[in-house]
């Protein structure tokens, strides 16, 4: 017998090591139940130690992506990840500013965890200024939120400041993502623009941790669909992401992905 599924998009980069950009994000969404497609932005080199080359996808391939998927799912969240360019980000809020999109998650994936920047001081600026109004979730890491805010982020009083920062770029709520922030590791913050929640989690210690924000961001965007509140999206993405970092893979020399499919007997 058929069924269906909740379909959810995701706009990103895609990285040839298979732990982090559009293929976490396929692997996070269909673990946390949602069927997943995918609007490719830039083709990344690299492995779980470097980022050796970047190639910027044309725009006019990434609207006709936007258009072929829009013309024929019932797309019932979108979540963005590297959007490397000021072009690139104006295509994408072009395409999507019709659609009414309720559930817009954004990632502002800045740099990579080898330390290759992904995003251009012009593309910061796009973000901020055109793309954050449209969105329901931004889910920037400590250093991402330092760059969006223009504050420096070493305890949650800090994050709470950034927080507001963001908030006022016009998105509906801020979740900055506290695994760097040493005072307070593994420590979570949401804010709506009038209360906070902290999410509090496990911090586990491990090299093998390529790809978790996008894994994060992308289970968030499968429970959003799924019609849970932002703070029940958030908190079950939470618990996914940090069951998947417990069960980290050692694979390749650097730092290992997590494992998207940690439940299954394997």
């Amino acid at each position: 017998m058929s069924k269906t599924l909740k379909q959810v998009l995701t706009i990103a980069g895609s990285d040839s090591g298979g732990g982090a950009g559009i293929q976490a994000d396929i692997k996070a969404m269909s673990a946390n139940g949602v069927f997943a497609m995918s609007v490719i932005t830039a083709i990344t080199a690299q492995n779980t130690e470097e980022v050796t080359d970047v190639f910027e996808l044309p725009t006019a391939i990434i609207a006709s992506q936007l258009d072929a998927v829009f013309d024929d799912f019932d797309v019932a969240a979108v979540k963005t990840g590297m959007l490397s360019s000021a072009a690139l980000v104006e295509v994408v809020v072009r395409m999507l500013t019709p659609q009414r999109v309720t559930n817009l998650v954004v990632d502002p994936v800045m740099i990579s965890k080898s330390g290759h920047a992904l995003l251009r001081p012009d593309a910061v600026e796009a973000v901020k200024t055109t793309l954050l109004p449209l969105a329901l979730v931004v889910t920037p890491n400590v250093h991402e939120a330092q760059q969006l805010s223009g504050i420096e982020i070493t305890s949650l009083a800090d994050a709470r400041r950034a927080a507001k920062v963001i908030h006022g770029f016009g998105c509906k709520y801020v979740l900055i993502k506290g695994g760097h922030l040493l005072a307070e590791r593994a420590t979570d913050l949401l804010y709506d623009g009038r209360f906070f929640n902290i999410l509090k989690g496990e911090f586990i210690e491990t090299r093998h941790t390529h790809g978790t924000g996008c894994t994060f961001a992308s289970a968030l965007t499968a429970h959003l669909a799924r019609g849970q509140s932002v703070l029940d999206a958030a908190q079950a993405a939470k618990s996914y992401v940090t069951e998947a970092i417990r069960h980290g893979l050692a694979i390749g020399h650097g730092q290992g992905p997590t494992d998207h499919f940690y439940f299954l007997e394997r």
